[in-house]
Formats: C-alpha cells, structure tokens, sequence
C-alpha cells in the first residue's frame, strides 16, 4: 500500500510519543499572543516569584503516515498557517461562529477555540476521523473551557439533498468558513468547489454571508509537457473556479508565527467571498 507522510513531522521536534497500542501523540507549542485569561475571564497576571503563562501546548493524537484517502489523519502545515492566523485576527473573529472543513485531527479548531465565540469542526467520518477529533478535543478541554467544540460530519461528496439539518444549521449560522488542505485530489477538489458554492449561496439565502479562507501548500513537480517545475492541484483548483461569482483575495502570509513550525514560501492563504 502506498502511504504518504507531512513533512511537518521531519521538520520539527514534536515530541511525539508512541504508546503501547501504537497511538501516536504529539505537542503543538505555541506562543500566545497575549496575556491569557482563567475561566473567569480575568487575566492572568504575573504574580511574584510566578512566570506569567506565555507558551501553551495543544496535544494531538494523530497519525505519522497514511494512504492519500486517509490523509486527514495526519497534521499538514496549512492547519498550522491557519491556526497562526486565527490567532492575529482574534479581535475581529472573537464574536464569530466558525465553521471548519475538512478538519482532520482539529487542530486548527481547537486553536481557534481559544479565542472563537463558537466552533463547529467538520470532516468526513473515515478511518475514525470523527471520534479522534473529539477525544482531540477533550484532550485540550483546559484551553477552550469557555467555547463549545461541536464535531459533525461533513461529506463533501454528498449531494445538499442529503444534508442533515444540523449540518444546515451549523452552515447557516457561520460567519467564517475555514478549510486547509483540502485541495490534493481533482475529484475532492471538484467536491469541495461545489460546497463553497453551496455555503456561499446559503449566506445569501440567510442574510448571513459568509468570509471562506482556504490554507494550502502549493506542491511543485516537473513535467516533460511543461518543461517547468508547476503545482498541478493549485493550478486545477484555479482554472474550475475561473468563471464563477467569486471574489479572490489573496492574503499575505507574513502576519506573526505563533506556532512553532517551519512556514515556507510555498504556503498559500484564500480569502473567498461572493461576489
């Protein structure tokens, strides 16, 4: 079977452990961009002889290679680069609902919980996807005490006719649309293109619309055809979106780094709204 592996977990020390049962946990430090608060929403203020909390851990249980089918089960950077922005437009999103797709193991939403008014976290339910985000979830429990993480499924090969109303609902009420590498496969890639239809034009339905960003590494070969180095499933993904009522914003990657990652010049971030 042919298996690929993030290359997050070459780059960066982890400190991955692998227990009895083969689980593998991992631990995403990050620097918090300000002073964080206690469950009474008070600051937490340096007391003496105290150090004020300035690094926290989110820890992960995950895997560290899969089949392409299986891929969400892994930590890819684009969770990362969207956890990053999250984190430095807080003010602007803190009174927000946000909808995640595609969430694999929930980093990016659990980062979001620190400072997100409500999280709804998506995937599609294979390889024990759903069940890993949750326990994800209550393993991070002490930093998003004051948000609900809802976990649900999310298909994106499914028609909306099929739609639960949860699911709806959870569509309806969001105000931002988060999705990272989501975009590896043509026919997942078609997919995902008709549910940012879908999610765009029930913001105009509701009166609620709708801000999608969309993380992802744009990943470069050479081909004989081209003579040239190109990132087909960019490239794809641009060239099925060309005609449609979308406005693109591209958004600059050099906001701060507050997970501790190595962010290259490959990664991309997509502001998508209707025009």
């Amino acid at each position: 079977m042919y298996t690929v592996t993030s290359e997050i977990y070459q780059e960066t020390n982890f400190k991955t452990v692998k227990d009895k049962d083969g689980k593998i946990t991992s631990k995403f430090e990050f620097t918090y961009p300000e002073v964080p608060k206690d469950k009474d929403g008070d600051l937490e203020v340096k007391r003496k002889g105290d150090d004020a909390p300035s690094h926290g851990i989110i820890e992960l249980q995950h895997s560290d290679a899969t089949e392409i089918k299986l891929v969400g089960l892994q930590v890819w950077r684009g969770a990362l680069l969207l956890a990053d922005y999250i984190f430095h437009k807080r003010k602007e999103f803190k009174n927000k609902q946000l909808l995640e797709l595609g969430a694999g193991v929930g980093l990016t939403s659990v980062a979001a919980a620190l400072y997100v008014k409500k999280v709804v976290c998506t995937d599609v339910d294979i390889g024990g996807i759903l069940d890993l985000i949750r326990n994800n979830v209550k393993l991070n429990s002490q930093l998003c005490d004051t948000c609900k993480i809802n976990v649900m499924e999310y298909d994106f090969m499914q028609e909306i006719q099929a739609y639960s109303p949860d699911l709806l609902k959870a569509i309806d009420e969001s105000d931002i649309v988060f999705a990272a590498d989501t975009i590896y496969d043509d026919d997942l890639t078609n997919a995902f293109i008709r549910v940012i239809d879908i999610i765009l034009q029930r913001g105009e339905i509701s009166g609620r619309k709708k801000e999608i960003f969309v993380a992802l590494e744009k990943r470069y070969v050479f081909t004989f055809s081209e003579m040239d180095a190109v990132a087909p499933m960019f490239e794809y993904f641009l060239k099925q979106t060309m005609h449609k009522p979308w406005k693109f914003e591209y958004v600059e990657t050099n906001f701060p780094q507050y997970f501790k990652y190595e962010r290259c010049k490959h990664l991309i971030l997509l502001k998508i709204t209707k025009q």
